[in-house]
């Protein structure tokens, strides 16, 4: 095989669109107030770059142990490794090479950042061979992993890590976890699901969705009104950024359950131009507010 083709195909399975998840990896250099010093922003740029790392690592671990159930999946089947494109030695060799480095850069950076990128790595690893197949558990291990970036994020530039900042990224997570189930469970015929799903309905799944999206939103108000956030940024007026949030998880639960999307919340928050627009407004709003219009 083309050396070329090769990396391409590894490349392919690293599964770069996923990427973006990691960038909650620069909400503590964000909030921290940070973000304008280029040796944090240097920092959590190369911790960003550890993430997709470790994560293109496990995803093709994890694209090797399902390589069989994938090729009955009518998306999945296209993966280099289902399709039998990328041999599995190969891809194997490239998991290894790519953990590697990416722990080996994580405690280049510091030893709390490498503890909690090889955390996040057998977190997913786990998630990968068996935590995906125990109901709620499932979903609970994808959130968990959120968190972990975030906690990465804090511990490289050495910030103290907020509460509300965790509390808020494990229900958002959650509630982005559970609506992908919800897809999967309404979309896939039962041939095509993964075999946990089978442990699902909707009534269940909407119940639970209905919990994290008002906790979510809830948690989020309180944390721009508390004493804690009013003290540090010395302002109130994050609460006005509440507007952006709440058409973001509306604009989501629409897309969910009327277009039926939510299956790949990557794809959906990387395509969707109300949502791209909305985050956006919501991310300059706060900055102006914690950078710039403080008083």
């Amino acid at each position: 095989m083309p050396v070329i083709s090769a990396l391409g195909l590894i490349v392919a399975a690293t599964r770069p669109r996923e990427w973006v998840k990691n960038t909650f990896l620069f909400a503590p250099l964000f909030f921290a107030q940070k973000a304008l010093l280029p040796e944090a922003v240097l920092k959590s740029t190369l911790a960003f770059i550890v993430f997709c790392l470790a994560a293109g690592g496990v995803y093709i671990i994890n694209d090797i142990c399902d390589r069989e159930e994938d090729r009955n999946h009518p998306q999945k089947r296209n993966r280099p490794i289902a399709a039998g494109s990328l041999p599995v030695s190969m891809a194997a060799m490239a998991a290894g090479i790519l953990l590697v480095a990416a722990l080996g850069t994580a405690f280049s950076l510091g030893s709390a950042f490498g503890l909690v990128t090889l955390a996040y790595i057998v977190l997913v690893t786990t998630y990968s061979v068996w935590l995906k197949h125990i109901v709620i558990i499932d979903v609970f291990s994808i959130a968990f992993g959120f968190v972990l970036r975030v906690a990465g994020g804090a511990v490289v530039i050495d910030v103290m890590m907020s509460h509300w900042l965790l509390i808020c990224t494990m229900l958002l997570a959650l509630f982005l976890g559970l609506s992908k189930r919800r897809h999967e469970l309404v979309t896939l015929t039962s041939d095509d699901r993964r075999r946990v799903l089978a442990e699902y309905n909707p009534l269940f799944l909407d119940m639970m969705i209905g919990i994290v999206t008002s906790a979510t939103v809830v948690s989020y108000a309180l944390y721009t009104v508390s004493s804690e956030t009013v003290q540090r940024f010395h302002t109130d007026r994050l609460l006005f950024t509440l507007p952006f949030v709440l058409y973001g998880v509306f604009r989501y639960l629409y897309l969910t359950y009327h277009r039926n999307h939510g299956g790949d919340p990557s794809q959906t928050l990387l395509t969707d131009r109300p949502l791209l627009i909305n985050i956006a407004l919501w991310a300059v709003a706060c900055g102006v507010i914690i950078y710039i219009a403080k008083h």
